[in-house]
């Protein structure tokens, strides 16, 4: 049986391009400074993965099933409802940070944020890095 390809794979995408194409204004803005926070505590340039998402930096992945591929370290996407922000260790260890983010909705390893107003801008940064530290630990980048 063939491997199924992950449909979420970097590209050379125009990041300035896809924000700047975002049509709310505040989202906009938004994206643009968790693009910052981001890039700041990664280390790493953004790059377009699929046509959505901006991820930093990359790790390899191989799970028990034999499924393996490459994804962003972490990353985050502004589709229409929110802003979806991508710690990809999950949010099960994350219950301390997230009970004081603020306004939140939160999947395996995606939080959503309406807005930056709505939460503690320091406590998406310790998320940030927590997630980042998580990756680090678990999937070391090899040089």
């Amino acid at each position: 049986m063939a491997k199924s390809q992950n449909k979420t794979v970097a590209n050379d995408g125009s990041v300035q391009g896809f924000l700047d194409g975002v049509k709310d204004d505040q989202k906009r803005e938004d994206s643009y400074k968790i693009l910052d926070m981001m890039q700041q505590l990664s280390g790493y340039q953004p790059t377009m993965w699929g046509s959505s998402i901006i991820g930093f930096g990359e790790y390899h992945y191989k799970y028990d099933s034999g499924r393996e591929g490459d994804m962003c370290r972490i990353g985050f996407s502004p589709r229409v409802q929110n802003i979806s922000i991508y710690i990809m260790p999950g949010y099960q260890d994350f219950d301390e940070e997230l009970s004081r983010l603020g306004r939140h909705k939160k999947g395996k390893a995606c939080l959503y944020i309406k807005r930056l107003s709505d939460v503690d801008e320091a406590v998406l940064k310790e998320i940030m890095q927590k997630g980042l530290d998580i990756m680090a630990e678990k999937y070391p980048v090899e040089n």
